[in-house]
């Protein structure tokens, strides 16, 4: 397919090729020895240098907690084993896709207080610059994209994650949690049912 590839056989050695090749899509295994790919994961996801890049797990563990804490770690998608190479290649060339898209959309976006950075996938709440894993700055982007109105979860899913990537509601869920933490909890509304909306606050306007 034209890809250059880049192997590691346990998560220290990830991290290492990461840092060095900076590639545009990583495929981690959740059981490596030496560091599991939740760990790499998480510390890939602390390199300032590698804050864009997409990465999806490849496993065969399929459980919902063990999906959870894929995306939790900062995961873009999770892909269960065993798959068929053909449907492997075809979900890489769906995620190498929404790259390419997002990259034609770059753009500063400013709300209140808070200005959104859509070429450096970076926020800004007064003044404070606030990094956030691709996922979670699609989504914070859709949200803002319209302040006030209900993002059905079915919108989101479709919006953020695409027809093509099969992911659960409680990873739109894990998501916004992790969007409350880091932007605040009163910005983001859960209407009971239909989805979620993104409310600016007084102090912000």
């Amino acid at each position: 397919e034209g890809y250059q590839i880049f192997t590691a056989t346990n998560g220290q050695e990830a991290i290492k090729s990461a840092k060095k090749n900076t590639p545009h899509l990583i495929l981690l295994d959740i059981m490596m020895p030496e560091m599991d790919g939740i760990e790499a994961c998480e510390k890939i996801r602390k390199i300032s240098a590698l804050e864009n890049v997409l990465i999806s797990f490849l496993t065969a563990r399929g459980e919902d907690y063990s999906q959870v804490a894929g995306f939790e770690a900062g995961a873009d998608d999770y892909i269960t084993k065993p798959i068929k190479p053909k449907v492997l290649v075809s979900k890489v060339k769906s995620l190498l896709r929404r790259l390419k898209s997002e990259k034609l959309n770059e753009e500063t976006v400013t709300i209140g207080d808070i200005i959104i950075d859509r070429e450096e996938y970076v926020v800004y709440k007064a003044g404070i610059r606030i990094s956030l894993p691709r996922k979670e700055f699609e989504l914070f982007s859709l949200l803002t994209s319209k302040p006030g109105k209900v993002f059905k979860r079915e919108v989101i899913l479709d919006t953020v994650w695409g027809n093509e990537v099969v992911v659960g509601g409680r990873t739109i869920d894990v998501h916004i949690r992790k969007l409350r933490e880091k932007i605040g909890d009163d910005h983001f509304k859960t209407v009971k049912g239909v989805g979620y909306k993104f409310v600016l606050l007084e102090a912000d306007k």
